[in-house]
């Protein structure tokens, strides 16, 4: 492995391993951008911006928008925008999640997303997530959120043994009400270290010597020197690719002084279920942007529609890799292969947002940077999945590009990735930030 490959893949996997939920990817992201001398704007604030300057802000603390303004920016110039998503198919906590069942503390989860759950059955698994923390008291009070997490490994979902169930080789089906739920502890040991603690020295429980802590799988992250394995790959490596893509090609304040754009990438929250939230790619967070720093610099209102037609957005979500053992799942002519490149995403039926002219102008920059980049079309007699691009796309009037690097096992618990493919697809959108004002100058079409 290419020690420079090394260092991308191995940059991914401190993201991954900081980004157990939506919120810790944004707080995550919020930590890199500001190391890179981003500064942190606010929604309900004013905003004071200036040309060859870069900002951020975050919505719900699970979408964040960050840009740097060029040094020739002036307003009803284009915005070239990376847009990817921050959430990912997990078990979520019930609002009432406390349920005892046969002796057992067991946990009530909710479904989130289109998992693989099958996959979920006896992992080590922990939580993660946020909590709403009040400080002070009566009039006084405040409310903040504090992310948490617990490192150790705290439940698990036991598979039932073959023995009472002969059948199961043969099919395995999940019933994700009564299945699902993960066994926090007996209920006999759970009275057991209540009365220890009770008991024990300042009412805290009395922990054997031998005791041993548990090397946690759920946060484990397997890099081999060919492949990544890891559960929140779709969609944290395009969001990670996207983020590290906009920071080093801003690194510096040369960086921006030829552009006239803005470079622009929006990490959306709840792509999982639809986008329909205040965070997600359905609401008006990204085009408020747009807005804001467009009428920053003028007042006269039809410059943002003069620089919607001059933007141009790349909708980043993983795609799906030829998997050897189900070769007839993909079309013949359109199958992508791990080690081979962004995947540029085509439907006829607008289920990606790809049209010619937006794959021409993806895959020039590959072609200037010699990087592979490869195509993917659904079988006719398959459903086709979509992604945030036509969610964009249909609301703003952007044009659009629905691309992802490949993968395997997509929604599992653990997910597979090639190594190379997260430098090729970092060095893409890369080289899209940096050139796409340059090339977009000599395309033609609506003459």
């Amino acid at each position: 492995m290419a020690k420079e490959e090394s260092s991308v893949a191995a940059d991914l996997i401190d993201f991954l391993n900081a980004s157990p939920t939506a919120f810790h990817a944004v707080d995550e992201a919020k930590k890199r951008l500001k190391a890179a001398g981003y500064e942190q704007i606010f929604e309900r604030g004013d905003w004071n911006l200036q040309a060859g300057k870069k900002y951020f802000f975050t919505r719900n603390y699970s979408t964040v928008v960050a840009f740097a303004i060029g040094k020739k920016y002036v307003a009803g110039n284009g915005f070239h925008i990376v847009g990817a998503h921050t959430d990912s198919p997990c078990l979520k906590l019930k609002p009432v999640s406390k349920v005892s069942k046969g002796g057992y503390l067991e946990v009530g989860v909710q479904t989130y997303g289109g998992g693989l759950w099958h996959t979920w059955f006896d992992r080590d698994l922990t939580i993660a997530g946020r909590l709403i923390i009040k400080e002070g008291k009566s009039d006084g009070a405040s409310y903040s959120h504090r992310l948490v997490r617990l490192q150790e490994p705290i439940m698990r979902i036991p598979t039932l043994a073959i023995h009472l169930d002969r059948g199961v080789n043969d099919g395995f089906k999940v019933n994700t009400q009564t299945h699902l739920a993960p066994v926090l502890a007996t209920s006999v040991k759970a009275e057991l270290n209540k009365v220890v603690a009770d008991n024990g020295p300042d009412g805290k429980p009395i922990e054997s010597p031998n005791s041993q802590k548990h090397h946690s799988l759920l946060l484990q992250l397997l890099a081999a020197q060919e492949f990544i394995f890891s559960g929140r790959l779709d969609n944290l490596c395009m969001s990670f690719c996207s983020l590290k893509a906009l920071i080093d090609a801003t690194v510096s304040e040369k960086s921006l002084e030829d552009e006239s754009g803005v470079r622009m990438v929006a990490l959306f929250d709840h792509e999982e279920v639809g986008s329909n939230s205040a965070q997600g790619a359905g609401s008006p967070v990204m085009f408020d942007a747009l807005s804001r720093i467009t009428t920053f610099f003028s007042s006269d209102s039809q410059l943002l529609e003069k620089a919607i037609q001059r933007s141009f957005l790349v909708s980043a979500d993983m795609a799906h890799a030829l998997h050897p053992n189900y070769m007839d799942k993909h079309e013949e002519n359109h199958q992508p292969k791990l080690h081979s490149g962004l995947v540029i995403k085509h439907n006829a039926n607008q289920r990606y947002a790809t049209n010619a002219v937006t794959a021409f102008i993806f895959r020039e920059i590959a072609a200037k940077h010699n990087l592979p980049v490869q195509d993917f079309v659904v079988r006719n007699d398959m459903p086709c999945g979509s992604t945030i691009g036509p969610i964009l796309a249909s609301g703003t009037g952007i044009r659009t590009v629905d691309i992802g690097a490949p993968q395997l096992s997509m929604h599992s618990i653990r997910e597979m990735c090639a190594v190379d493919d997260v430098k090729h697809s970092y060095e893409h959108l890369k080289a899209f930030y940096e050139e796409f004002t340059c090339l977009d100058a000599k395309i033609a079409v609506d003459i």
